[in-house]
Formats: C-alpha cells, sequence, structure tokens
C-alpha cells in the first residue's frame, strides 16, 4: 500500500512538474515585455543624457534594448521580481527612430523624438484645456493650426493613491503627436509653451500633463516629506494605514463624514432636522432674495463669499407632460448639488466642471406650479449655477422649458461656520500626498530638462503657510529625480472685484509665498497679473503665459541672452517723507503703462495704508503720500485683483510685493 501510494504520489509530480515546463515555456514562447505607457510609440527622451528606462519581463531573463540612432544594445537581466531597469545614451534633438526591447519576443517603439521634456503640472490654471472648459482666447483658431508632429503629447490620468506607486495611467494610453485631433483636451499653457520653445530652439519638444484642478500644493508632495510639516503627521500616518487597510480607512472615513454632514444639515438654515424644508413649497421666508441664473453668486453675495446656497425656481408644466418622466438639465454647478424637485430628492453631484443631467420621475410631476429646488454647496473660488443660458432647461424629448433668468434664494450657511471636513484618502483629491503617489510618483526616473507649475488658488486661505509648502513641493521633486533641475511656476493672475481703499488680500499673501520661492536655485517665476480676469478665476490669455515661462527657460536653460522677468523688489531706503524702492530685472528701464504709476500704497507707524503717489527716476521708484508724514512701509498691487502699471521696457509687469512683514490675514491658517 505505501509502495503503491509512493507511486501515485511520484506520478503525480511528475504530472505536475511537466506542466510547470510547459507553462514556463508557454510564457516564454508567447510574452514579451512590458513597458509604462511612458513608452510607447510617439514618445519622445531627452537629448544628450543617460535616460532611465524600466519595466517587466520573465524573471531571470535578458532583456535586450535597441537604440536605432546609434545601432547600440544594452543588456539587463530581469529580476526575481520581474522588473528590470537600466540606462540608454540619448543624441542630440532628432528623430524619428526606433527602440527594440527584446527578452526573446520583440516589442519596437515607434516614431520616437530625442528632444527636450518638461513636466507640466498644478491645478486647473495648468489643467485648462484649449477647448473643452477652458476655451482659450482663439482657440478655434489655435486647435486648427496645431499641427506640429515633433511636439509630444502625454496626459497623465487623474487618480490617487494612499501610498507611493508604481503604475503610470495615461488618458490616451501614451505619447501623442501635437495635432488639431489631440491638442483640443491637454494643457493649453503646456501646449503654448512647448510650442515657444519648439519654434525657437527649433528641437523636438514633449509635454507632460500631470494637472488636477482645485488640489493643494500638499496633495503633490510626497508623504516623507510632508512629515517635515507638524501639522500634515497625523494625515500621513492615517495615508500610510490606508494602504495596508483600505476597507477600515474607508470605513473610517465613512463613519467621519456621516457625522460631518449630520453636523452641516444641523447647521443649514433649509433644513429642519432631516426636512428639506426650503426645498418644498410654501416655506420661502422673507429673508429670501433673487438672483439672474446662470451666474456665479459671487456676483451677488460678494467676491469673498463661500457656503451653502439655496435656489428656487417655480416651474409652469402643461397638462400634456403629465404621465412620463421629465429630462432636467442645469449645466455645470461650483462645487456640489443637491437637487430636488416638488420636495423630494432626484439627484446628487461633486465636481466644479461636471455638467448636471437629472431626471424627474412621474409620480412627482403635477399640473400647472412644480417647485424646482437646488441646494449649492461652495467650499472656495467661485460657485454656483454658471453655465450658459441654454444648459438651463426640462424638456419632455420634443419640447423643452427654459429655467435660466430669475430664481429665488437663501443663504444656509457661510463657511466660515462650517466645521472642518473630513478628506476621504482615496476619493478626496485635495488629501496630502495622493497625488504625488499616484501621478508623479510613477514619472521617477523618467529623464526630463525641468517642471513649469501653476497652483496656488487652492491654497489661498492658507497663504502663510504655503511659504514653507511650495519649497518643500520644489526640493521633494528634486530630491526625487535626483538633481536640482529647473522649476518654473506662474504667479497668480488678478482675479475678483477691484478695491476703492487698500486693504489686506489672501491672495496678495499668497503671490508673496510665490515670490519667496525665487530664493531656491534655478527657480523662475512668470508675473501674470496684468492678464487676469476680474470674473473668472480660470482667464483665457494661456497663449501670453506660456511666452513668459518660455521666456525664463530661454534665458535659464538655454543660455539666450534676454530679459525674462519684469521688476523685482530688491530694497527700499526711507528719505524723509519718501520712500526710494530698488528693483532687479529692471531691464532697459522701468516704464509706466500709460504714463502714470498706480498700485502703489504706504503706510506709517499706524500701520495704515493708503494710496500713494509714484514716480520713476533710474531703477528707483519713489512713493510718497500727503496723508503720512512719517511712512515706513510701502505696499504694490496688494489685492486679489490691482491695478499695476510699472514694468520694464521689454513689456514685463513688476511683481506685487511689499516692504512690511506684519502678519496677514491667513497667518497661523493650517
Amino acid at each position: 500500500m505505501e509502495y503503491i501510494m509512493s507511486r501515485i504520489t511520484l506520478n503525480a509530480l511528475r504530472k505536475i512538474t511537466f506542466s510547470a515546463i510547459m507553462l514556463a515555456g508557454s510564457m516564454m514562447l508567447f510574452a514579451r515585455p512590458v513597458l509604462p505607457v511612458l513608452f510607447s510609440d510617439n514618445m519622445i527622451l531627452q537629448q544628450r543624457t543617460e535616460a532611465p528606462v524600466w519595466g517587466s519581463a520573465i524573471p531571470g531573463k535578458n532583456v535586450r534594448i535597441w537604440t536605432s540612432w546609434n545601432g547600440n544594445e544594452k543588456i539587463v537581466r530581469c529580476g526575481d521580481d520581474g522588473k528590470w531597469k537600466t540606462t540608454i545614451e540619448t543624441p542630440a534633438a532628432g528623430g524619428p527612430y526606433r527602440i527594440t526591447v527584446s527578452d526573446g519576443k520583440k516589442l519596437e517603439l515607434k516614431n520616437v523624438m530625442v528632444g527636450e521634456v518638461w513636466i507640466c503640472s498644478g491645478q486647473s490654471n495648468m489643467e485648462m484645456p484649449l477647448a473643452g472648459w477652458g476655451k482659450v482666447q482663439n482657440f478655434e483658431k489655435e486647435i486648427a493650426s496645431a499641427g506640429y508632429p515633433a511636439i509630444r503629447l502625454l496626459q497623465i490620468k487623474k487618480t490617487t493613491a494612499p501610498g507611493p506607486s508604481s503604475e503610470v495611467y495615461a488618458t490616451s494610453g501614451g505619447w501623442n503627436e501635437c495635432s488639431p485631433e489631440t491638442v483640443g483636451n491637454f494643457s493649453a499653457v503646456a501646449y503654448f509653451y512647448a510650442r515657444e520653445l519648439h519654434r525657437r530652439l527649433n528641437v523636438p519638444v514633449g509635454v507632460i500633463d500631470v494637472t488636477w484642478g482645485g488640489t493643494p500644493a500638499e496633495a503633490w508632495i510626497s508623504g516623507d516629506a510632508l512629515e517635515y510639516l507638524p501639522e500634515y503627521k497625523k494625515s500621513i500616518e492615517r495615508a500610510r494605514q490606508a494602504a495596508e487597510n483600505p476597507s477600515e480607512a474607508e470605513r473610517a472615513y465613512n463613519r467621519e463624514m456621516s457625522d460631518w454632514n449630520d453636523r452641516i444639515m444641523s447647521l443649514d438654515k433649509g433644513y429642519a432636522g432631516t426636512d428639506p424644508v426650503w426645498a418644498a413649497s410654501g416655506n420661502l421666508s422673507g429673508q429670501w432674495k433673487t438672483m439672474n441664473i446662470p451666474a456665479f453668486m459671487e456676483k451677488t453675495l460678494g467676491d469673498d463669499f463661500d457656503g451653502i446656497v439655496w435656489f428656487r425656481k417655480d416651474v409652469e408644466i402643461p397638462r400634456e407632460w403629465l404621465g412620463k418622466d421629465m429630462k432636467l438639465e442645469l449645466g455645470p454647478i461650483d462645487d456640489e448639488d443637491i437637487c430636488f424637485f416638488n420636495g423630494v430628492e432626484i439627484g446628487r453631484t461633486s465636481g466644479y466642471n461636471v455638467e448636471r443631467h437629472y431626471t424627474v420621475p412621474a409620480r412627482l410631476l403635477r399640473k400647472g406650479k412644480n417647485v424646482l429646488a437646488v441646494r449649492v454647496c461652495d467650499t472656495g473660488g467661485e460657485g454656483g449655477i454658471y453655465g450658459q443660458p441654454e444648459q438651463l432647461y426640462i424638456s419632455n424629448g420634443s419640447e423643452r422649458i427654459s429655467l435660466a433668468g430669475e430664481w429665488q434664494y437663501g443663504i444656509g450657511l457661510i463657511s466660515r461656520e462650517f466645521p472642518p471636513r473630513p478628506v476621504s484618502v482615496f476619493s478626496g483629491a485635495g488629501y496630502p500626498s495622493v497625488l504625488y503617489n499616484a501621478m508623479l510618483h510613477p514619472l521617477i526616473p523618467y529623464a526630463m530638462q525641468g517642471v513649469i507649475w501653476y497652483q496656488g488658488e487652492a491654497n489661498e486661505n492658507r497663504a502663510w503657510q504655503y511659504r514653507d509648502l511650495f519649497p518643500l513641493l520644489i526640493r521633494d521633486w528634486r530630491n526625487r529625480w535626483g538633481r536640482d533641475f529647473p522649476f518654473y511656476f506662474v504667479q497668480l493672475a488678478g482675479f475678483r472685484a477691484p478695491i476703492d481703499e487698500p486693504g489686506e488680500s489672501d491672495w496678495a499673501e499668497l503671490r508673496e509665498a510665490q515670490l519667496k520661492a525665487l530664493s531656491l536655485e534655478h527657480t523662475g517665476m512668470a508675473v501674470t497679473i496684468d492678464i487676469g480676469d476680474a470674473k473668472d478665476i480660470h482667464p483665457k490669455n494661456k497663449q501670453e503665459v506660456g511666452r513668459r515661462l518660455s521666456l525664463i527657460a530661454m534665458a535659464n536653460t538655454y543660455g539666450k541672452p534676454e530679459t525674462f522677468s519684469g521688476p523685482l523688489y530688491d530694497k527700499y531706503t526711507i528719505r524723509k517723507d519718501t520712500i526710494e524702492i530698488s528693483f532687479i530685472h529692471t531691464g532697459e528701464g522701468l516704464v509706466a503703462k500709460d504714463g502714470v504709476l498706480k498700485g502703489f500704497s504706504v503706510a506709517g507707524t499706524d500701520h495704515h495704508y493708503y494710496w500713494a503717489e509714484a514716480i520713476i527716476r533710474g531703477d528707483k521708484v519713489l512713493v510718497y503720500s500727503d496723508k503720512v508724514p512719517y511712512p515706513v512701509a510701502v505696499r504694490y498691487g496688494w489685492a486679489s485683483n490691482p491695478e499695476c502699471t510699472l514694468y520694464n521696457k521689454a513689456g514685463l509687469p513688476a511683481s506685487p510685493f511689499r516692504t512690511d512683514d506684519w502678519p496677514g490675514v491667513t497667518y497661523g491658517n493650517k
């Protein structure tokens, strides 16, 4: 019996061994190397460098990489974990070339270019596409003329992760040639920047779009770096726990979010307990007013308003429409909404640029007056039902009733009364480190020349903290790549209504934090204070943004002798009743746009600022006011949307600045 069992066991073992050998042979016969989407047809490599290349293959196999520009072959052995990595020497700019990767089965990358590669990252003003929701100025003409096959585009998908990821996800599976068909939904700033470099350097240029609108700087910084700031230690620890035990972390977040929603509901005047009393007919109080919709609600409620607003409109439904479901269209709403029809919730959506499509069930319709209510929660920046009039309607399929025009509104809760909102490490794009983990870390160590960055609006309420966050981000990224690559960024443009008298400003403090980041080597800042839009946080002139960034790169990265910056504050001297301001980057001289300097204010020992007179004397500006006989400090452009007229003769505007260091409105906010 023992002998028989041994023979059975031995035969089974032989069968298993034979199957394993056949499976391995099958894998060797049919498998081929797998590359991240960074390495695809139409890709671009940084010129004149040892460019890292990596991927996966059968463990223990030799992987051969052959490059057509020099005929060289590189051999690297695949590790036990199935991964391999090596470098290839790249030539001067040129192409197209081919790269072949083989472990017995070949994978060929075609139409490969070698040139200049830049990562383009940030929030919505970097994300803003030429067409789509962006619609930059002259976008149709710009798209039609975007036939630049030597410019290559790679757009990283929006995704988050609680811990560092190695998987790269791209919107189109890899690199694309720049064309009218591929550029429309790509970052406008990245494209215009690439176009300027391509035209002036006459080399292929690749840009990697790594963006997510509305996201704060801390989401783009690694957890290891953020731990140097005490206020983020707890968040990073929770992210690590979530990476280890996702299900428990999700349950904990759901509990926190449920508690938060209950708290908000108890504070929201539109609810009585859990009953949405402002969504039903007959519950309007005398405090309700009217607003024309569509529009950003800040236009009516003030630039600094954030919070919960309930909108209501009576809709007359014809008798012949009754008996079937209706289609309700509300266009985009910023940021979140809950939609009610005759007091019953019919849907809710999050996302500032997502169009709202709802269905009104037939059972809720009644002949004559029906009540449509929309509860809008805006947590920062602009907010409201803000699309185009033609996007707002209710329809039976063949006919429609417009909903544009006058709506009633009531303020349910102001944002400063909100308790702190929980953020999910899985779904919250603003959670510390999650965008670095999922969208940036997988790109390391892809060879590139440098980074351009446009972000800051999401940190406006914590501008003082941004003095630490932004330099930390730059140094963190450089540390990950192992070199101090160029990092060029955009200072916030003008936004919101102009002010009548000098005062404090969170946006001015954020610009100051950006200005201070120039103390890091190999950085540069494009000032855009003059090309903003008082009513639009996403100004349309992205061509000039790309051009100003390219001036910095041409001068500081590519060694072209040209003026690349507007005047920057250097130092000041008090002379009796006048303060003398000195500048650097004056170029061939300072000038006042339209002949008059505007935007200066001066303060005395009482720290109260008054508008000031200012005149140019050489590379200095003299500032004074009859109201301040003993001045101690000067500010320039210190507002969300100031009128600034100081330029150099190259036509580049001066950065806003201040000479004082008095605590501002964001001091201590974390």
